[in-house]
């Protein structure tokens, strides 16, 4: 039997490639979907910013008139060009348990690829650094973050099978908070404000961190540009993800390091998790989707770390200390029972060392493939 290849064209073929993942992993107890409005967002051109320096094409696979996997390529001009690079993404890679499928849909965007004159094809990425990426090949019974990928165990056999190899892994870890504040920790804290006059910001609204937002979105440009794949962020992206995460964020749970003179030098922001939720919206935030998630928020016993970032003229000073001297006192206080990484780099040592003391436990690990295009 064939497999049809159908590029997304109109807004209700959008919907089907939204929605087939619900459909591969219906009732799988790991997987945490992605509510349909935040992928609407992402992937349309009107509304996502990225569109700016990315281009970017989906399809959907068909086989005996039902559809049976999944596919974006991303075409990232900026990061290609920061990295001095010839590259195509693929993105959002979903697929039965079937060779074929899985090669018909890499061949798309291999094709798409070859016929703009690149020379190879990673992924799975996201336009940004700030999307899902990495396919999971180790942790399949493990409950992933709202901002990760999950995939079935079948996913990197076939992918190697078809001549992809690891490019770069990225690491996940559990940590359990414990039930008093280190001491160790509170010490480092404190010498470390003494020695560089350096303090945490005490914002106590939403609002008021806000209005930070971007001087921290600036500290992340800095930091994360030598991180694999990383382009740095415009001004309208900033925008984006100040309204969707900053303007969300529980004030206790985000951690700002400032400089005697109130200059942004470091953060961390964390959120609740949002996992647990995500699975019993389907989706969709009506008619009771809403309420899921804004329950989660409240009742998690889990924090998710989204976003830690130090200025590197900053690095190796210990200012991660005041950060988690901070959080760890309110994660207490609310009774947060573990921390959940988002994928590390491998390689990201300096991140990884951090959470040496904490008795971390790697539990997932995410994989970005590479091929040569033919």
């Amino acid at each position: 039997m064939s497999i049809e290849i159908k590029e997304i064209i109109s807004k209700s073929d959008l919907k089907k490639f939204i929605r087939f993942p619900f459909k591969l992993y219906k009732n799988n107890p790991y997987w945490v979907p992605v509510l349909d409005m935040d992928e609407i967002n992402n992937l349309s051109k009107d509304k996502n910013p990225a569109y700016e320096f990315c281009e970017a094409r989906f399809w959907l696979a068909y086989k005996d008139g039902e559809s049976v996997g999944r596919i974006g390529g991303i075409i990232n001009h900026r990061a290609n060009k920061c990295w001095n690079e010839n590259r195509i993404r693929f993105t959002c890679f979903d697929y039965i348990d079937d060779e074929k499928v899985a090669d018909a849909l890499l061949k798309t965007v291999e094709k798409w690829g070859k016929e703009r004159g690149f020379e190879e094809i990673h992924g799975p990425l996201g336009f940004t650094d700030m999307d899902r990426e990495g396919m999971l090949v180790y942790g399949f019974n493990e409950l992933g973050t709202y901002a990760t990928y999950y995939n079935h165990d079948y996913y990197p056999v076939l992918i190697e099978k078809l001549g992809y190899e690891k490019d770069t892994d990225w690491l996940q870890f559990e940590y359990q908070v414990p039930k008093e504040e280190p001491e160790k920790l509170r010490k480092i804290a404190e010498m470390v404000a003494k020695r560089y006059k350096v303090h945490t910001l005490k914002a106590k609204t939403t609002k008021e961190l806000k209005s930070y937002a971007h001087q921290i979105f600036d500290v992340l440009n800095q930091s994360f540009l030598p991180l694999y794949g990383f382009a740095p962020l415009s001004e309208k992206q900033i925008d984006l993800f100040t309204k969707q995460y900053i303007s969300y964020v529980n004030p206790e749970y985000v951690s700002c390091v400032m400089s005697e003179d109130n200059e942004m030098l470091g953060f961390g922001i964390t959120l609740p998790s949002l996992s647990e939720a995500a699975q019993k919206t389907n989706g969709k935030l009506l008619p009771f989707g809403w309420y899921h998630m804004l329950n989660g928020m409240k009742k998690a016993k889990i924090v998710d770390m989204y976003l830690i970032a130090i200025r590197p003229d900053w690095q190796n000073k210990g200012l991660n200390a005041l950060m988690f001297d901070e959080l760890m006192r309110n994660y207490i206080k609310n009774g947060i029972e573990k921390t959940i990484q988002n994928p590390v780099l491998e390689t990201n040592n300096k991140n990884i060392d951090i959470w040496k003391d904490y008795n971390p436990r790697q539990h997932i690990r995410r994989r970005c493939y590479i091929k040569k295009i033919d």
